[in-house]
């Protein structure tokens, strides 16, 4: 079944866009870490990131778009790219909420020694990935030692006031499963969580994020070598629930890409599924508010965004 007819089936129109309120920018696929799960397939031998044409032209557009409330940076490891320190600066300076989607290992990286105090003198949201509160499971995703230099960031990050209670620097958790399955009840994982985190380590947060694994790119890879992938698409397809489809990420988000591409989320950037509306780059759009009521480019992997409780950069949405 494709995501189209099943929207029919439910009957559903096509998805179509509102007026977008947060502007994603991808701003390179080089990170420090090649994580299993990864449907950017970023790592360390990854060139691309966003020249300094680009991310000046982001700036120009964000500054004429004053709907924009939220500017989420991501990558790769997007700290890594030279200009992304500019961009956050930039984007606190006009009153943007800005999150910085980081890994946590790149602030013990060579040359980022100061990347958490930066981040909290300009009052950046830190959205950081941990996929399980165990060495092992976050080992066996991410790579060896990575779970030891999670918990060292984290706390450097409570150090500085993030993730504590009251405090205006917020900070996230997002978990990924770590296999084939869709991922248990947010509010549930999110009590597991702060229990052993608290306990074990000493760590707080504010919240954490459940985010189906999309079988893009790497993940992709590592259902087709287990022969799992026709199984798990079956999953999501029959999972599909019709109550996430108002709160999809799609519908108020333009993604941008490193190179200045337009896409409807960071997922169909990936894909290379270019924005449904006729503006291809961000050189070709001024007023960000013209793509309302323009259809959204969709194909199957939108049943992860929508199966059980849904899916999105900010977590679950039913």
């Amino acid at each position: 079944m494709t995501f189209d007819a099943a929207l029919a089936a439910h009957g559903r129109p096509r998805l179509a866009r509102r007026l977008p309120t947060t502007l994603q920018v991808n701003v390179g696929k080089r990170c420090n870490q090649a994580c299993h799960h990864c449907h950017v397939e970023a790592g360390p031998k990854r060139t691309e990131r966003m020249p300094a044409e680009v991310a000046d032209r982001v700036l120009v557009v964000l500054a004429r778009n004053p709907q924009i409330a939220v500017v989420d940076v991501t990558g790769g490891a997007p700290e890594l790219n030279p200009h992304f320190r500019r961009i956050v600066a930039e984007a606190r300076r006009l009153g943007r909420r800005v999150i910085d989607r980081c890994n946590l290992t790149v602030l013990l990286e060579p040359g980022q020694e100061d990347l958490a105090a930066f981040l909290a003198a300009h009052q950046i949201d830190v959205v950081a990935s941990l996929p399980c509160y165990g060495r092992e499971n976050v080992d066996r995703q991410r790579g060896a030692g990575v779970f030891e230099r999670s918990i060292a960031a984290l706390r450097r990050l409570n150090g500085l006031g993030y993730g504590r209670p009251g405090s205006a620097l917020r900070l996230d958790l997002v978990y990924n499963p770590v296999g084939a399955f869709l991922p248990p009840p947010q509010a549930t994982l999110e009590a597991d969580y702060r229990a052993h985190l608290r306990d074990d380590f000493g760590v707080e947060f504010h919240r954490l994020l459940t985010i189906t694994n999309m079988p893009i790119k790497r993940f992709a890879e590592q259902l087709d070598r287990l022969g799992q992938t026709a199984a798990y698409q079956g999953l999501l397809v029959n999972h599909f629930n019709p109550d996430t489809l108002p709160d999809l990420m799609c519908r108020t988000l333009v993604s941008v890409g490193w190179d200045g591409r337009l896409y409807d989320c960071d997922f169909n950037q990936m894909l290379e599924l270019p924005l449904a509306a006729p503006a291809r780059t961000i050189f070709d759009l001024d007023d960000l508010a013209t793509l309302a009521g323009a259809p959204i480019a969709t194909a199957s992997h939108c049943f992860g965004c929508t199966a059980g409780a849904g899916s999105s950069c900010g977590g679950a949405l039913a």
